[in-house]
């Protein structure tokens, strides 16, 4: 198991033992289906259990961990069906904050574009992804809907997720940008109806591309697996 920080005891412990996971899960230095135990998390994190305990049960909530046969917890796996709920609701809202944000004219920082672009042409994934994120915060910022970007915090640690395990600097979608942008200028031109139409299609190719993605990782491993057992 990769190494996590050690944590400064403070009220908020628990809160900071939940955060390290998400981001060690998010990243996938936590893989799905990765077997781990309060002790072992515990002494990595050099704190006592009781944090780790009620941590692993906010983790338990939003559907990142799962009890693990026996003993221990493991991480959750990642499934089609998952991500397509996952990206059902990204759409949605991606969908209500573009409208909201095309009422009133709002022009989104251009860098949020260009700043994508050169991670995509890097093929830089880290970067990238924090980019993908930094968009989509703007645009739900941009709404002037508080409760939007707070929806959204829950669902994008899965989205996250799904970026980090499945994606690689040759399986990019090349036309993401594009469409960022497209959106971005159908806001600032007041279209309310092709800014939340444009986002909808933007989350319904992304989930596909995603969805594809995992189904063919998922049979590479499969036979390099079989191949690893032949030999």
């Amino acid at each position: 198991m990769s190494m996590l920080p050690k944590l400064i005891s403070a009220p908020d412990l628990v809160d900071q033992v939940y955060d390290e996971l998400v981001k060690a899960i998010s990243s996938g230095a936590l893989a799905p289906a990765h077997r781990v135990t309060q002790e072992q998390l515990a002494a990595q994190f050099d704190v006592s259990r009781q944090p780790v305990l009620q941590a692993l049960r906010l983790l338990k909530r939003d559907g990142l961990v799962l009890d693990a046969p026996g003993r221990g917890i493991q991480i959750a796996p990642l499934e089609p069906k998952v991500i397509d709920w996952v990206y059902q609701l990204r759409s949605a809202l991606d969908a209500l904050a573009a409208a909201l944000a095309a009422e009133q004219s709002i022009r989104l920082d251009a860098a949020l574009i260009e700043s994508g672009r050169h991670a995509a042409s890097a093929k830089d994934l880290s970067a990238l992804i924090d980019a993908d994120m930094a968009f989509h915060h703007a645009l739900y910022e941009a709404s002037g809907n508080p409760l939007i970007l707070s929806s959204a915090k829950m669902h994008w640690c899965h989205i996250r997720r799904v970026m980090g395990a499945v994606l690689h600097g040759d399986s990019l979608r090349c036309n993401v940008w594009d469409e960022h942008e497209a959106i971005a200028e159908a806001v600032a031109a007041g279209d309310v109806n092709l800014a939340s139409t444009l986002s909808q299609g933007h989350g319904r190719a992304a989930s596909e591309f995603m969805i594809q993605q995992l189904l063919e990782k998922e049979i590479s491993d499969e036979t390099d697996a079989a191949a690893i057992g032949a030999i």
